[in-house]
């Protein structure tokens, strides 16, 4: 079989794909051109980031049976498109988790002795020891948001200088904070009051953007230190700069923008600011590390090996399409739905329940939808239908699977629970109708009959009157559709004996945290969550 390495990927990566028997041809120096008129000779390609495998070369690509990215993302390729061909697309997501952890350790201490601030300052003919004096990290807290794979090694590399580690990540079981003594926090609440320095390990989404603002400054202590080498979008920089300003913030070090590249930033004028060109996966090791482990999935494809990293499946066969198919939107909406009903706390387990004639067929695609609806957008690194029950096995979090042929009021039913701590939180849906739409049956132990739409929010009150307008009036007052509602009876019918009721309104647009807080905050309500599943 033949492998084009289209970019220098390094010498360790050509040379096990040469070793493993494959014939390899290097075509760095091709053209566009070149590379779609030669793209249907070859079995397997190795690229970096600067080749684009789009719809029309794929077109090309006869033969071509496994595309391998040397790195983390994969927005070069067009995967629907190779999936529809039946292409492996795989990449290499763990290959710069050391040099991103190694990269905040060398901020951290940078940041804590001024070793930028020395450097220029002895160079320009000054000795300054007395106003350069820095801080130990020996006996401080070192406060992490977001527990995976980058997190944990900071936390162990942190834990050998002494230092004191609180993190919180809701999707990380308390069993892996055990296992690395560090103290699990229940909110990012509790990280910023204990934090003398911070460092934030979290994913790009709607959720995080702006996450470090004004109102996580105020919570933080005074004279905190805080690192960001993940996202730029995840601080505000006006506000960064205003808590620096105040000396709330003692001092900050950045390796990663809003916009890149970024030459010039009013942060750069401030002393005790560590700047860093995105040099989080920037090494000789993990350029190399990527290059290999790239390679090795090519080798695994066109051998019959195991593809550990690839970032589509196949679909799903035909004879289990028709029953599993429709299920697939209705188990992620179940997933994302119990992950954010859960309250504070690492998610333990999760339980899947299939009853009715789901339970003769071969779940575990349901299964994964449920995983990809809890974890995805979530976590720093890419979640999907292949990673995902290794990214939970990797956080410890317990997935139990049972089956039972039986339903009662329904053909087919999907139960799903979170087990957080001591608490349990479950959901249950089914789909209807020819065209199998999505309905939520139960939620905080309530009972429904309602369509699952792309935004949907549900709110916990005392049962008396008037409380449905009240959530109509809040909604209405900002521009918010409602577009269609159901309040929540007991499983058996009878009275609540909390005197609790529930309900769900789907509504055409998102429904904004603040005001689900401010509802929620209202005489008679005990709760409140919005969902987005678009």
């Amino acid at each position: 079989m033949r492998v084009l390495v289209r970019e220098d990927v390094g010498a360790s990566g050509i040379d096990l794909l040469r070793a493993s028997g494959l014939e390899v041809d290097t075509g760095f120096d091709w053209t566009p051109e070149q590379l779609a008129e030669r793209i249907g000779g070859y079995d397997g390609i190795l690229i970096r980031s600067a080749t684009r495998m789009d719809a029309a070369l794929l077109e090309r690509a006869a033969a071509l049976k496994v595309i391998g990215r040397a790195g983390v993302g994969v927005d070069n390729v067009d995967v629907a498109a190779a999936t529809k061909h039946g292409i492996v697309v795989a990449n290499a997501p763990q290959s710069n988790v050391v040099t991103a952890a190694e990269h905040t350790m060398a901020l951290l201490l940078a940041l804590a002795r001024n070793v930028p601030r020395a450097d220029a300052s002895l160079r320009a003919g000054r000795w300054e020891r007395s106003k350069l004096s820095g801080v130990e990290l020996i006996d401080k807290t070192l406060g992490i948001l977001g527990f995976g794979r980058i997190g944990q090694l900071v936390a162990e590399r942190a834990l050998g200088f002494g230092m004191r580690v609180v993190a919180y990540d809701p999707y990380v079981a308390g069993e892996r904070y055990r296992e690395l003594g560090v103290q699990q926090a229940q909110s990012s609440d509790e990280v910023y009051a204990a934090a003398d320095f911070l460092t934030v390990h979290l994913p790009k989404t709607p959720e995080t953007e702006g996450f470090l603002d004004a109102r996580a400054f105020a919570k933080m202590k005074d004279g905190v230190r805080v690192l960001n080498v993940a996202r730029g979008p995840l601080v505000v920089d006006d506000d960064l700069r205003a808590a620096l300003d105040s000396g709330k913030v003692a001092g900050a070090a950045l390796d990663v923008f809003r916009s890149e590249p970024m030459t010039d930033h009013p942060l750069f004028a401030y002393p005790n600011v560590v700047v860093t060109p995105h040099l989080g996966a920037s090494t000789a090791e993990a350029t190399d590390r990527a290059g290999y482990q790239a390679a090795e999935q090519v080798v695994a494809a066109l051998t019959g090996g195991s593809v550990t990293t690839a970032v589509n499946v196949p679909a799903i066969a035909v004879e289990d399409l028709e029953v599993l198919g429709p299920f697939l939107p209705l188990c992620r909406g179940l997933g994302r739905l119990a992950a954010a009903m859960a309250e504070s706390g690492s998610i333990d387990r999760v339980e899947v329940e299939y009853l009715g004639r789901l339970a003769d067929r071969d779940c575990r695609p349901l299964t994964t939808a449920v995983l990809l609806g809890i974890l995805a957008g979530h976590l720093e690194e890419e979640v999907n239908e292949v990673n995902a029950p290794a990214i939970a096995a990797e956080r410890e979090i317990v997935v139990a699977e049972t089956k039972r042929t039986s339903a009662r009021d329904f053909t087919e039913l999907v139960r799903v629970t979170i087990v957080y701590g001591e608490h349990r939180e479950r959901v249950v849906g089914t789909t209807l109708g020819r065209r199998h739409h999505p309905h939520l049956l139960e939620a905080w132990g309530k009972r429904f009959n309602l369509q699952l739409a792309d935004h949907f929010s549900l709110f916990r009150y005392k049962d008396v009157p008037g409380m449905i307008g009240r959530v109509g009036t809040a909604l209405g007052a900002r521009g918010i559709n409602i577009g269609a509602a159901a309040v929540g009876y007991e499983p058996d019918g009878e009275p609540a004996a909390d005197n609790e009721a529930v309900m769900v309104v789907t509504t055409k647009q998102p429904v904004p945290p603040d005001l689900v807080a401010e509802i929620v905050a209202s005489d008679g309500f005990v709760a409140g969550r919005a969902v987005n599943l678009s």
